[in-house]
């Protein structure tokens, strides 16, 4: 059986930047990323739908390590991948990645401080073991996304489709489109569509805030221009960052002024005549779901143009020919996207066990946003909810490093978080309202009341506790192998 130091699971954004951190911090250690699929990218590979761009600022988005350097701040799926790509290839990670290996089954031993992975690759099962196991695989399924079970769906003789499934031979030029839903997926698909489609209906059951904001960063092409690459980067990445957690803060202390500032600026794009309440004013406050970025005003652009519109309703039946509506209105639809969510999955759908007992992560608490408690050397890169996911990952990466290293320097190999104040509070782990986390608090962990078990989500605090702070808190605990592997380590001390 293989043996490998370190396995990262999955060579997305955040696979890619754990094999950077991990050759750069842990040279002595040798690392392979697993990936599932046949090639990587992760989300910037998996869908394809029309328009698919990040919502985050790419100064942000982007490695800390390597420099963004388009002119479009706000960036489109394939230049984002061409970025993954750029990243993996300059730095021979992309030698380590093996694709088409699917881990399905990880079992601790403590005996041997190890992990034996049953891994998928190409059909077959085979077996692998790792000292310590970082899970870079995502938050949500890549088989399928969450589609309600829509009544009539079957009679409708139109296309149906979900945007994490869209094909190349999906065809909405001069047809009228629905697309269901009115989170960031549609706000994506709908300017896009608007311009070949004969229309483009956005049907909602409730309003999503949303915020215009330019596609290019006029202050950042300025500072690249004038500055070398690596700087103007650092300084837009923290100007960025520091404005990002500002407005954060602001929608907690004060959300109905942000409310008011938000919608006064879709009625600035709209106009005075368009019902701004009936279809853009949620119910809930700014930040209790993530915002919907608007670059340069495009989705409110299309429904000046008349080539969209927004329908605030709920779905009675699908017809043969569209939608009937609770209302009695129906739509028209030769084309219905349901951009109605993902399904989220913990730990890409694996299962694991310590020492033979499976680990029910729901029953786990979160140990800084990167473990679990009593499940050791085992990791996870998971972004934040308020700010840009790779800027929580790139912190990920060099606390697991400085774990791996402590290890290395006080000649234990087994790290593990353990709760024992059974009193702590439990809070739910992911702090948005929206539906497809509602509908997944069922297998995910928890949080605590209290650090190191609180997630802060914080940029800067984490800073300084994940890049910092002691590594031996009190709560981590350190220990050596008590089988096989400690006679081996015991054996070559003595050589």
């Amino acid at each position: 059986m293989e043996h490998i130091d370190v396995v990262v699971v999955g060579a997305g954004i955040s696979g890619i930047g754990a094999g950077y951190h991990l050759q750069k911090d842990c040279p002595n250690k040798d690392y392979v990323i697993l990936e599932g699929r046949h090639t990587m990218g992760g989300t910037w590979d998996l869908f394809k739908y029309p328009g698919i761009r990040s919502d985050s600022d790419m100064y942000t988005l982007g490695y800390s390590f390597k420099p963004w350097r388009d002119a479009e701040a706000i960036a489109d799926g394939p230049s984002i991948l061409k970025y993954l790509e750029e990243t993996a290839t300059e730095n021979g990670i992309d030698k380590k990645i093996r694709y088409n290996h699917m881990v399905k089954n990880a079992a601790w031993s403590t005996a041997d401080a190890q992990w034996t992975l049953d891994v998928e690759r190409d059909g077959e099962m085979i077996q692998m073991s790792c000292n310590f196991l970082f899970m870079c695989s995502g938050y949500y399924s890549y088989k399928e996304g969450y589609t309600p079970d829509f009544a009539g769906v079957d009679d409708f003789k139109g296309r149906f489709v979900h945007p994490q499934k869209w094909t190349d031979d999906i065809v909405y030029k001069d047809k009228n489109v629905v697309v269901i839903g009115s989170g960031a997926t549609a706000v994506t698909l709908i300017p896009e569509m608007a311009g070949e489609a004969k229309h483009v209906t956005m049907l909602q059951r409730s309003p999503t805030y949303m915020a215009a904001r330019p596609s290019q960063d006029a202050i950042a092409n300025f500072l690249r221009r004038n500055l070398p690459a690596k700087l103007a980067y650092g300084i837009t990445r923290w100007k960025n960052v520091l404005l990002g957690m500002y407005f954060f803060n602001l929608c907690k202390r004060a959300p109905g002024k942000v409310k008011d500032l938000l919608l006064g600026q879709v009625r600035e794009a709209l106009g005075p005549d368009y019902d701004v309440e009936k279809h853009f004013t949620p119910t809930y406050n700014p930040w209790d779901q993530r915002l919907c970025l608007v670059p340069n005003g495009d989705m409110f652009d299309a429904i000046n143009a008349g080539t969209a519109s927004v329908v605030t309703d709920t779905i009675d039946t699908f017809t043969e020919t569209g939608i009937k509506l609770s209302s009695g209105e129906e739509l028209e639809a030769d084309l219905v996207v349901s951009a109605t969510g993902l399904k989220l999955e913990v730990l890409g759908g694996m299962t694991v066990s310590v020492d033979g007992k499976p680990v029910n992560f729901a029953d786990t608490i979160s140990y800084k946003g990167i473990m679990y408690s009593n499940v050791p050397n085992l990791a996870s890169s998971f972004g934040y909810t308020n700010a840009s996911w790779t800027l929580k990952c790139d912190l990920t990466c060099g606390y697991v490093a400085r774990l791996i290293n402590h290890m290395d320097k006080t000649g234990t190999q087994q790290c593990m978080p353990v709760l024992e104040d059974d009193s702590m509070e439990e809070e739910p782990w992911l702090n948005l309202s929206s539906g497809y986390i509602q509908r997944a608090q069922g297998i995910l962990p928890k949080q605590g009341a209290n650090a190191p078990w609180k997630q802060h989500q914080n940029y800067a605090l984490d800073i300084v506790t994940l890049g910092y702070g002691k590594v031996e808190d009190g709560t981590m605990t350190f220990s050596r192998a008590t089988g096989s592997a400690a006679k081996q380590e015991t054996a070559k001390e003595a050589a």
